[in-house]
């Protein structure tokens, strides 16, 4: 079986986390890490029994990236950065035929999606885009409602993610590494929300308008002022209609995702309260046209016995680590970065749609002959 040697950069919450994860998987060898914060590596941090320097003795610790990428003769390269900055770690991989894993949101800018789809299209190395929605249990009992026909064409789908960013209710862990996730409008942080329907939609996001509820919380309303919450509506050229909405600001501490699902032929929901997740569903097809309640967990169901697995957001990341393994062995992506940008691109377009008041604009992706890196209005 193939070993493959990793090397994580940034080593904040989630990069600690990802990069312990490796240890649970035979086929990864975490050799190296890189953090312009060496007190990450040599220090004991939150969630962590001992220091990551500890947990990886024969790792070696680099400040610089492109040195890391020089010594360490690495196979794979996890992308744990701010989020706001992961495409030229990710391109300076792939310009050296390094396989990369890095997390929604992918690119910053439409500059950046150009970037890096030219990248991964030159490099012979692979980009796979974590996105730990993808895998949860409600993901794949809709895309199995989907296939066996009971939901019909999906018409009408709703996204939420309820996450505040307030330092009462998650520590100050949150921005011990920078201040992204206040900086990022609430739409872009994260689309990750739209990868589990655009797992079944027939046609990609092709329009958008987005409003925003302006800043009601003291310490936001300063200079980097920001919406509490971001609402967009997009539709595909078929008149499928998804809505998003993104809440970094809920002063309540109520759940993090919720989904909704209309079909021709049925519905589908995953809705998160109190830590109390519920899956429902019915479809016309069926003889008794009941809603279904199921329990709505993150763990995927082919995981439930594997005590391993309950590391990482219940079940999620462990899966998708997995998927990650198995798609490295046979040298193909697990979540393309066509699928990644698909999921980040709609996001950027909605923060410029609530710039303009809700101005609904045109969706354009790099694979499009018609592509451009300009904003534009649908009538135009």
């Amino acid at each position: 079986m193939k070993e493959f040697r990793v090397g994580v950069v940034g080593l904040g919450h989630r990069g600690r986390e990802i990069g312990k994860l490796t240890a649970l998987f035979p086929g990864l060898n975490l050799v190296a890490a890189c953090d312009i914060r060496p007190h990450n590596w040599y220090e004991t941090q939150w969630l962590s029994t001992a220091p990551m320097a500890e947990m990886f003795p024969d790792a070696a610790f680099y400040e610089d990236y492109e040195k890391m990428l020089d010594e360490a003769n690495l196979d794979v390269v996890i992308v744990e950065t701010g989020a706001d900055i992961h495409c030229d770690f990710c391109c300076k991989a792939l310009e050296r035929n390094i396989h990369v894993f890095a997390e929604i949101p992918l690119v910053a800018s439409l500059e950046e999606a150009e970037r890096i789809w030219k990248a991964a299209q030159a490099s012979s190395a692979v980009i796979s885009v974590g996105a730990n929605p993808n895998y949860r249990k409600f993901t794949d009992k809709l895309v199995a409602f989907y296939q066996k026909g009971l939901l019909g064409k999906p018409y009408c789908m709703e996204a939420e993610y309820i996450h505040p960013m307030d330092v009462k209710l998650y520590g100050n862990h949150l921005y011990e590494n920078g201040d992204w996730r206040k900086l990022l409008a609430p739409i872009r942080y994260c689309t990750h929300s739209l990868g589990p329907l655009q797992k079944v939609m027939e046609q990609e996001l092709r329009y958008v308008s987005c409003f925003g509820t302006g800043a009601h919380a003291p310490e936001d309303m300063g200079q980097n002022a920001r919406d509490d919450m971001q609402c967009a509506q997009f539709q595909t050229e078929d008149g499928t209609v998804v809505r998003l909405m993104r809440n970094g600001r809920c002063r309540a501490k109520i759940g993090h995702h919720n989904y909704r699902a209309f079909g021709t032929e049925g519905y589908i929901e995953m809705i998160n309260r109190f830590d109390k997740p519920v899956i429902r569903y019915n479809s016309t097809r069926e003889l008794e046209n009941v809603l279904h309640e199921i329990d709505g967990s993150n763990m995927p169901e082919a995981y439930e016995d594997n005590p391993d697995a309950l590391h990482g957001h219940g079940g999620m990341d462990y899966a998708m680590m997995d998927d990650f393994l198995n798609c490295l062995r046979e040298n193909k992506p697990a979540i393309s970065v066509k699928e990644g940008i698909a999921m980040t691109i709609p996001g950027i377009y909605a923060e410029e749609s609530a710039k303009q008041k809700g101005r609904v604009l045109k969706i354009k992706y790099p694979w499009d002959e018609d592509w451009s890196c300009d904003f534009e209005p649908a009538d135009q």
